[in-house]
This record gives structure tokens, sequence and C-alpha cells, in this order.
């Protein structure tokens, strides 16, 4: 069993949301577990991590990068850090702002770095934008054009669940690309 761990924090339930889609997504593939854990949660107790082989991180888009308690969680991760404990996991991430670009890229990378930093191994999102398969831009998948890991937008003050469908259909194949992704490496290793 493919243990993951969709950790995230959610201002205002978008983000939450979005998580939820994604493990939907992930728990499609045979043997694969996947556990939605708050990021406030897991800064209390990051020792916790290590009970998962994968983890795909999720935060709101505030002022150009993750949310605060986000980055209480990523730096909480210190000793875990300097004893890479976390080294050879896989991990990704995606974020929600409410503008199509929002700055959501330099949350990502944020997301990149932190993963680098503990030796995880990054998967990004080989989604294939829709529209330009002629599939109604609020219905495509990966309508946002991101490869570094999945966007999606919500509008200002909008309610937790208001996505357009091409978000929703995107966060459930990110999850489900990547409980595939976490699957193929533990064949590999086993072999």
């Amino acid at each position: 069993m493919n243990k993951l761990a969709v950790i995230y924090h959610s201002g205002h339930g978008h983000t939450e949301h979005i998580a939820r889609q994604v493990v939907a997504g992930a728990i499609t593939v045979g043997d694969t577990e996947a556990q939605l854990l708050r990021a406030e949660d897991l800064a209390r107790s990051p020792d916790a991590l290590l009970d998962y082989d994968g983890y795909i991180f999720g935060s709101p888009t505030y002022l150009g990068g993750v949310s605060g308690v986000f980055k209480t969680f990523m730096d909480a991760t210190g000793r875990l850090w300097r004893t890479q404990q976390l080294k050879g996991r896989l991990a990704a991430g995606f974020t929600v702002s409410s503008l199509p670009a929002g700055d959501k890229q330099s949350t990502l990378n944020s997301m990149i770095t932190f993963s680098m930093q503990h030796g995880m191994l990054w998967v990004g999102n080989p989604i294939l934008p829709e529209q330009h398969a002629g599939v109604p831009y609020e219905e495509a998948a990966n309508r946002l054009g991101s490869w570094s890991g999945l966007m999606a937008q919500a509008g200002h003050s909008a309610a937790a669940d208001s996505f357009a469908p091409g978000d929703i259909k995107t966060a459930r194949m990110f999850g489900r690309n990547f409980a595939e992704s976490l699957e193929r490496l533990g064949a590999a290793v086993a072999a």
C-alpha cells in the first residue's frame, strides 16, 4: 500500500476543496491510501511525515507565495532536513488564487525548492491543456497551463466549491498521475 499525504492550508475553503479533489483522483489508483492533513497540525508534529511515501502540498497564493500557515509548516521540518529523512520520497504541489495568474508560479517554486532541499523527487503536471483540442476553456483540463504543479482559480469571495469544471477535472487527474508515479517508484524500488 502506497501512503500519500495531501498537506494543505486553506484560508477560505478553496484550497481544501481542491485538496479533496486531488485525493479523489489519487485513490482511484490500486494500492493508494491518501489522507488529508492540515499544515497547521503538521507544524506541531512534523515527524508524522515519516509515515508517508509521498506528499502533495497545497497552499493558497497570498502576496506571491505560500500562506504564512503553510510556511510555518515548512519551517517546522528543519530537523527532518538536517537528517535528510524525507530524501527520495515523491512530492508535488498545487495552489489556488483568485486571478488566472495571481503569481501562483512563485508559490509552486517555493514548494519545489522546499522539496529539493529535503532531497525529494518532484512530480510536475503533465496534463496537456485541453482548450487546444477544442474543449471549452472553462471545461478544459490544465486550462491555466501549468507544468510545475496544479494551479486552480477561485473567484474572489466565491463559495469554497466555486471552480471551473476544468479545474476540478485537473485536480483529479493530477492526484491520479501522482499516485501512478508513486506506484511506479514503489515497483522500481521493489525490483
